[in-house]
């Protein structure tokens, strides 16, 4: 019996296998089941907004099993610069390359506005202006996500971003510090603002800023529940980038596709234990194959028994009656990765509407776009694609109406105007135009 559960959508039970995987995925239980962890989130921001860098250390202690003063948040610069010395060639290059594409990405995406808009002596732009101060989530806890750093910083680089804050988890493992090949690559990118605080904590000092950590306008970055429960309480005192939850993918695919390959791709998905991997095909076929396939490539993972385990419980094999039902499921399920390996790869693109991220043909595996090709990974998970967007350049960005009246065109819209607001029994508001035309 395969490890890999397969069903096909003219099965009794289909439906009922589709919407429990769905459920366990959505982010409605994490937002809506669990207020005992959101009540726990809230009293932590409480706490840092009460007492600030004590309850930072308190909380980092606590949660990190790190006892830290608040004068050690902050790594040191001649630290970061050590770190970066110490990378070596065969990492620094390759990573060298990712920053360059994607720089070069944002930079191609970013909005300009456009001429102004002047019509009856009514003047109308639009001015974009980057964020001051950003504060970067960089996961740390289990692996060093350097490519996290890129794909965050970067970006916000490229719009003009002047001060960067990046937090991390403290690691026992690291002398209490962030990983090094983190704090090598901050120093690449000339971000000397790194602290290595994390989880609910950090996204509380970041909001509401304490005497060691400056207050930032906007919160990126992914990371565990607690933070991304503390980034949604926040909403508001500052601006993030969207509620993340687990990774995942979502593959379509039809009868050439290369099985091996579709195996190693769900796999890649679930060794973030968790994370979800679905495989939707209108070929039974490919379907038992990819389920033998990913059978025999768990034998050879380092984290077998976990990424089986996350397999079993987050990951799934559909087979459709055609591609139009494979696309109208991707659709509702508006997947964080979406994979098309198909003989028509821009056709059935053409037909998605709900995707982070679309990765077109069989020489495109999610790892392009997790760390190389440009665009950002952070993206929407458990269905926010519906309405969320991946991280750009120009989420870095603060849009500005500019408007003109001169007397003859104030005098032209006047009575449209003092009608509104008549209308809304807001008699200022009418007085403030005509007063200028008696």
């Amino acid at each position: 019996m395969n490890t890999l559960n397969i069903v096909k959508t003219d099965q009794p039970d289909c439906q009922q296998v589709w919407q429990s995987l769905r459920k366990k995925l959505s982010l409605e239980g994490e937002l809506l089941d669990n207020p005992q962890r959101l009540e726990q989130v809230r009293a932590i921001i409480d706490k840092v907004r009460r007492n600030g860098d004590a309850a930072v250390s308190e909380l980092t202690a606590q949660y990190d099993k790190v006892n830290l003063t608040p004068e050690q948040f902050r790594i040191p610069t001649d630290t970061l610069r050590q770190a970066h010395e110490k990378l070596p060639d065969d990492i620094l290059l390759p990573l060298r390359q990712a920053i360059d594409n994607v720089r070069r990405y944002q930079q191609a995406i970013m909005l300009q506005a456009p001429p102004a808009l002047v019509e009856n002596n009514v003047k109308l732009q639009v001015r974009y202006r980057p964020l001051q101060r950003v504060g970067v989530c960089v996961p740390g806890a289990s692996a060093p996500l350097v490519s996290t750093v890129i794909m965050t910083v970067v970006p916000a680089q490229v719009a003009g971003v002047e001060e960067i804050a990046v937090v991390s988890s403290p690691r026992t493992d690291c002398d209490n510090s962030i990983h090094p090949a983190v704090l090598g690559l901050c120093y690449e990118l000339n971000v000397t603002d790194v602290y290595r605080v994390s989880g609910a904590q950090a996204v509380a000092a970041l909001a509401l800023g304490t005497d060691n950590i400056k207050k930032v306008d906007k919160i990126v970055g992914p990371g565990s529940w607690w933070g991304q429960l503390a980034k949604r309480e926040v909403f508001g005192l500052v601006d993030i980038d969207s509620f993340a939850g687990p990774s995942e993918v979502l593959i379509i695919a039809d009868d050439s596709a290369q099985p091996a390959w579709i195996a190693a791709d769900m796999l890649s998905q679930a060794e973030h234990a968790p994370g979800s991997a679905l495989l939707i095909t209108t070929s039974e076929k490919l379907a038992q194959d990819v389920a033998d396939q990913l059978d025999s490539q768990l034998q050879q993972l380092d984290r077998s028994d976990q990424t089986r385990k996350c397999v079993q419980e987050y990951c799934l094999i559909i087979v459709t009656r055609d591609m139009n039902e494979a696309t109208d499921l991707a659709n509702e399920f508006a997947a964080e990765h979406l994979q098309i390996q198909c003989r028509n790869c821009d056709t059935v693109a053409e037909q998605i509407t709900n995707a982070g991220a679309i990765f077109l043909g069989p020489y495109t595996p999610v790892a392009t776009g997790d760390y190389f090709a440009g665009p950002s990974h952070t993206l929407p998970t458990g269905g926010s694609a519906r309405f969320f967007s991946v991280l750009n350049v120009n989420d870095f960005l603060k849009q500005t109406s500019i408007i003109g009246y001169d007397r003859n065109s104030l005098r032209d819209s006047a009575e449209a105007i003092e009608k509104i607001a008549h209308t809304e029994g807001l008699d200022a508001h009418a007085r403030s135009v005509r007063i200028r035309l008696q």
